[in-house]
């Protein structure tokens, strides 16, 4: 058997080709049941960033076959595809599983929540039986290969997202922030992963601010938080220390004249904010009133890539650890396309054991010795398994296979005698 990886990614196509070939939930069951038609076992990971259709199948099929499925079940022309596409096979096809599942080729570096899709990948493929042993095997060697680079490195000991470095700046500024109050605009993922890092750093108290004024409540109370409306921006807006906005909002929502006013009830106490925003929520002019610190998420680079650099420092560190697993994976591949083997072998000896057994037992029903019995048993059963290696050894002997000859001494266990040394 084969492992084959057929997909696009962030590095290799645009969005405008990546939402074409994505896989809604909806659709995975049958997505699956139908590229099982063409391969042995397959698995599809479909995120935002990338698509892959992972699939063990015989080594002698043709990759051509998956690459035109995948573009026949999006209707797409195979040639408007294929200049997208990474193909992996074997060793590679591992090693690309393994860094998936590390986080080593995802946009953001090392982070932790593409393991978790791939996991739910795999769940969707057992529930639709289209996974075997070489696919359940590489998830769960890649599961397990992950679990060790978090544990062993710090690739993720730093976090490099915009709503960290936006906590880690309010830190700088305020030293300590539980007399802090924190104003949240919005109640998307970025204001909730901001609500997150504040709390963990002790917030004194959180603010959120949202059109929806339920969605504000429902994620302030996670923090023992109050919830507002945007319209009640400029009555809370002077009790903000902090002021942190991510809306997707085309026009901005906090003014120069309305943060002016809010400063002077502060009596000018400073405030920090951040626009997280693109279009900006914050008009560009706040930042020319003193005691203001405003920033946007250009200013937050710097941030994010001093913890860039500590996690590429851990990744080279996990890209070893991958190379050493990968091996360990394909020492267990090489090994199950010999099972068969194994097993026929074990099959056939166990025929011939049966085959004498019965002659023997017959032999015994008809009155003979058993003495004589055990010696027909034991002598017949010797000759009967030994019968095809002594051919074969003869033949290799007759036609100078030193090779062969080697290999039998070392499969069953022969001592390497003078006559054999000497030829």
């Amino acid at each position: 058997m084969s492992i084959l990886i057929v997909g696009v990614n962030h590095k290799t196509a645009p969005v405008s080709i990546r939402e074409k070939v994505s896989f809604s939930p909806d659709s995975m069951m049958q997505a699956l049941h139908s590229a099982h038609q063409v391969v042995q076992e397959d698995l599809i990971l479909s995120t935002c960033n990338r698509t892959e259709i992972y699939a063990a199948c015989h080594q002698q099929q043709p990759v051509e076959t998956l690459v035109e499925w995948l573009a026949s079940w999006h209707n797409m022309p195979t040639a408007q595809l294929q200049p997208y596409l990474y193909i992996y096979q074997q060793e590679e096809a591992v090693r690309h599983a393994l860094r998936v599942a590390c986080g080593l080729d995802s946009l953001v570096l090392g982070e932790p929540q593409i393991l978790g899709q791939l996991k739910s990948a795999l769940q969707a493929a057992s529930d639709s039986a289209v996974t075997g042993n070489q696919l359940n095997r590489l998830m769960q060697h890649a599961f397990s290969t992950a679990k060790k680079v978090r544990t062993q490195t710090s690739i993720g000991a730093n976090p490099i997202s915009v709503a960290f470095a936006a906590v880690s700046l309010a830190k700088q500024i305020f030293s300590k922030l539980e007399k802090q109050t924190a104003l949240l605009i919005g109640a998307g993922e970025t204001i909730e992963l901001v609500g997150k890092h504040l709390a963990a750093n002790g917030i004194g108290n959180i603010l959120v601010a949202n059109r929806s004024i339920d969605k504000a409540q429902k994620l302030a109370g996670e923090y023992g938080g109050k919830g507002i409306g945007l319209q009640d921006l400029a009555e809370h807006l002077p009790k903000a220390d902090i002021v942190i906005s991510s809306t997707a909002s085309p026009v901005p929502i906090l003014g120069k004249g309305t943060v002016e006013r809010a400063l002077k009830i502060r009596k000018h106490r400073p405030m920090f904010m951040v626009d997280i925003a693109v279009p900006r929520d914050i008009e560009q002019e706040v930042s020319q009133l003193d005691d203001v610190y405003l920033y946007t998420v250009d200013d937050l680079q710097s941030v994010i890539e001093e913890n860039l650099q500590s996690r590429r420092a851990a990744a080279e560190q996990a890209e070893s650890m991958v190379l050493e697993e990968v091996a360990n994976f394909m020492a267990w591949l090489r090994a199950q396309d010999h099972m068969a083997t194994i097993r026929n072998y074990r099959a056939r000896t166990e025929t011939i054991r049966q085959e004498v057994f019965d002659k023997a037992l017959s032999l015994l029903h008809n009155g003979k010795n058993p003495e004589e019995t055990l010696q027909f048993l034991a002598h017949t059963l010797a000759n009967k398994l030994s019968h095809d290696a002594t051919q074969a050894m003869h033949h290799a002997a007759r036609n100078g296979d030193h090779c062969l000859l080697q290999h039998a001494r070392t499969l069953f266990n022969l001592p390497l005698n003078a006559t054999d040394d000497n030829g």
